[in-house]
């Protein structure tokens, strides 16, 4: 036997021999904290759960102690302890190697003895969870969605009542299969999460929500959203949502990760929404609504990498941006091709005006070079802003919150009803 069995084997007897105190002990008593339950809300189960998850889609990876989601007030009293002298243990399986690297990291426990788990600590109240899922779910990029519209307002057809349920339906499944994704995206991106200064902040990087729910919701979320596609929906919409589904796990497991390849994918995900309300509503997808997004969301999804890119250059980092194919000196590449992509998103719609079958469309189309510019005015300001580290967030959520983004909106629809 070794030298540090024994060690541990002595402590273990000790403490049998003493009361078992926890957190809440008495000050002239030892103070022995579980690992499951209390110095991690939801466990070690859960982490190696989300690895062995990983390791089937990814290379193996080991649990990384110095980001995992300790409750830092459990922390600091076990600090606060060990300074007044007291003993502080940690109830927790004592050969297990993970658990010997958590001591070593946090530094303020004097050995390891075996002890039972808590219960999962649970959120406070049942609308601290209520909200934690929300967040989980994603449910504000559900705006998102909005664009399976599109086609209806193309199409002049806005004002049939069947066709805007058939496209409340496609929003709601493809909402649900999103979610699906957020959550098992959020699982596989756990490391990398907890080491970025918003996303750490994440439900289940956190330690907000078990990682064991979220392995078990994101299968029920997708089965849901077939089952409105199927029930509910043309066959056609299957077959989009299918494709979104399968390229979304594409980019969460290698596209996100290649340059060029992450952007392309990014507006392709976006394009495949207006696929889809073009499914779900049996509309004729047009040439011009199809390159018209494609640019337009392509310059989106540069600005949002661009936002990421500039946040590492900020806090001093150098080279390649973690979980990211780009160099921090990639932003005004990132920024020529992004801004190039929304003007060529223009020249389009500028193309569109002029084309024959759009002047038999409109009583007066000239009213429609108005849209030009307040599609110009609303691109650069995105750029400027994603220029100035005013972009925080997916841009598509940005224009949803962002009120000059509604007026421009608002002026642009306004462009096309006068020339109807």
């Amino acid at each position: 036997m070794d030298r540090n069995s024994r060690v541990v084997e002595a402590m273990a007897r000790a403490h049998a021999a003493s009361p078992t105190l926890t957190a809440g002990a008495a000050p002239d008593g030892p103070l022995t904290i579980a690992l499951e339950g209390e110095l991690l809300p939801h466990g070690l189960t859960g982490e190696r759960a989300a690895m062995a998850f990983k390791s089937l889609w990814l290379q193996p990876e080991q649990i990384d102690v110095t980001v995992l989601p300790y409750r830092p007030e459990i922390v600091s009293q076990a600090r606060a302890a060990r300074e007044a002298g007291r003993p502080v243990h940690l109830a927790a399986p004592p050969h297990d190697v993970i658990v010997q690297r958590i001591c070593d990291h946090l530094e303020c426990f004097d050995g390891i003895v075996a002890g039972k788990s808590l219960p999962a600590r649970r959120a406070s109240g049942i609308g601290a969870t209520v909200r934690a899922w929300i967040r989980a779910i994603r449910v504000h990029q559900w705006a998102k969605n909005a664009i399976v519209f599109l086609p209806l307002l193309s199409s002049h057809r806005f004002d049939e009542p069947a066709l805007i349920g058939q496209g409340l339906l496609a929003f709601l499944a493809f909402g649900l299969c999103a979610s699906s994704v957020y959550v098992m995206n959020d699982i596989l991106d756990l490391t990398d999460d907890r080491h970025h200064r918003l996303k750490r902040n994440r439900p289940f990087a956190s330690g907000q929500l078990s990682i064991h729910a979220g392995l078990y919701a994101f299968p029920v979320l997708l089965a849901s959203a077939y089952a409105i596609s199927i029930l509910a929906l043309p066959p056609l919409f299957t077959v989009v949502i299918t494709a979104y589904y399968t390229l979304t796990i594409a980019y969460s497991l290698v596209l996100k990760r290649v340059m060029a390849l992450d952007v392309i994918s990014l507006a392709m995900l976006y394009t495949l929404r207006v696929i889809a309300g073009v499914a779900a509503l049996s509309l004729t997808l047009t040439f011009w609504l199809l390159a018209f997004a494609m640019f337009l969301f392509f310059s989106l999804a540069l600005a949002k990498r661009y936002a990421e890119i500039r946040d590492a250059v900020e806090r001093g980092r150098t080279g390649k941006a973690r979980g990211r194919d780009y160099e921090t000196a990639d932003l005004a590449m990132l920024a020529s091709l992004g801004a190039a992509s929304g003007y060529l998103a223009v020249l389009v719609l500028a193309l569109y005006i002029r084309e024959q079958g759009t002047m038999a469309l409109y009583a007066n189309p000239e009213f429609l070079w108005l849209a030009c510019p307040v599609l110009l005015f609303w691109i650069t300001r995105v750029w400027m802003l994603t220029h100035r580290g005013q972009m925080h967030e997916d841009p598509v959520v940005f224009a949803v919150r962002d009120w000059v983004s509604h007026a421009s909106g608002i002026l642009f629809l306004l462009t096309f009803l006068a020339a109807t």
